[in-house]
């Protein structure tokens, strides 16, 4: 049995034009220590299926589907179950470190307050506990920090809080929410590299949300390319970047900016040439076509594409798990 088991996740919001569908049949599994990621563009729900796994969904959410945990049925239990299940076995760390942590107590007092809660810690020992938990993930003077306000500390820095935190019960499942996002590049390498050691080291599920091609390539093992609500194409991430079979999935790795590619070879000094991009925009959730929502800004896109929305196909006999939501997947 998965850790993580979710099938045909569906999550409808009220919105003014009444309720709108933000995920549309979401399916995925996530072994223990298996590395799952999530990509896409802003507004695609990579954020709003990691709050359905931690039970955080906004006011007037309907989730429907199956979304089970360690054999348990999420969708059926009721906030007290949650609330002894987030921070001790489901974990997250949350997208912005300069808001995620409660500028009114102490860094020492947070971390250890899941370790009272959950763990049912004494005051001295969950401060003991806390002060381990900041040594671990490499905290600068992680004794006098205990007692230092989140104003205090820089963004790596509270990152790196947000991270002790998350893992301070040693939960099964990790979900990091675009965690380097607000992060400089060597900060983002040093976050990262911390998140996979500790992964590998308590044998953690981790569920990356990202839409950042790069980090992922060298973070996950299996990837899952989200567009408007559903899954256009997951796999082996090696394999899905290395040849992408969905459209989609190909105009994201397009238009990555690459070193020494913006230029024509025309001319000594070059000529500097637009990043390849998507045509278009991404429907909003109250205009959803009723076929594949990424044909109007699709160039293959044929009849058939508009009519309904496509299922996910193997890509390849020789690829198991490979998908792609395509009509031309397998056609010559």
């Amino acid at each position: 049995m998965p850790l993580l088991d979710v099938q045909d996740l569906r999550l409808t919001l009220p919105s003014a034009q009444g309720p709108v569908a933000a995920l549309r049949g979401l399916s995925f599994t996530l072994e223990r220590g298996q590395t799952l990621g999530l990509i896409g563009e802003s507004g695609c729900g990579k954020s709003l299926t990691a709050l359905a796994l931690m039970g955080l969904l906004p006011e007037g959410a309907h989730l429907q589907g199956a979304l089970h945990f360690d054999g348990q049925d999420l969708a059926q239990i009721d906030e007290p179950a949650w609330c002894r299940l987030r921070g001790r076995r489901i974990a997250m760390v949350f997208q912005e470190p300069m808001t995620a942590l409660n500028p009114l107590h102490t860094i020492g007092h947070q971390v250890a307050e899941p370790l009272r809660l959950h763990l049912g810690l004494s005051a001295a020992e969950a401060r003991a506990r806390a002060l381990a938990l900041l040594e671990r993930v490499q905290l600068p003077q992680a004794a006098q920090r205990l007692d230092a306000y989140p104003h205090q500390l820089s963004g790596g820095q509270r990152q790196r809080v947000v991270i002790a935190i998350a893992l301070a019960c040693g939960p099964a499942l990790l979900v990091a929410d675009e965690p380097t996002t607000a992060l400089d590049a060597t900060l983002q390498h040093e976050v990262l590299q911390l998140l996979m050691r500790l992964v590998q080291e308590d044998g953690m599920a981790l569920l990356l949300i990202s839409h950042d091609l790069a980090l992922m390539a060298r973070s996950v093992q299996r990837l899952a390319v989200m567009y408007a609500g559903r899954f256009v194409e997951q796999g082996d991430t090696a394999q899905v970047l290395a040849n992408p079979a969905h459209p989609y999935t190909q105009g994201l790795l397009a238009a990555r900016p690459r070193l020494g590619a913006g230029h024509s070879r025309r001319g000594s000094a070059g000529v500097v040439a637009p990043l390849a991009t998507i045509p278009g925009r991404v429907p909003a959730l109250h205009e959803m076509p009723a076929g594949c929502a990424f044909a109007p800004r699709c160039a293959h896109a044929e009849p058939v594409c508009r009519s309904a929305p496509p299922m996910l196909r193997g890509v390849s006999a020789d690829a198991a798990g490979w998908q792609a939501a395509c009509v031309r997947v397998g056609v010559a």
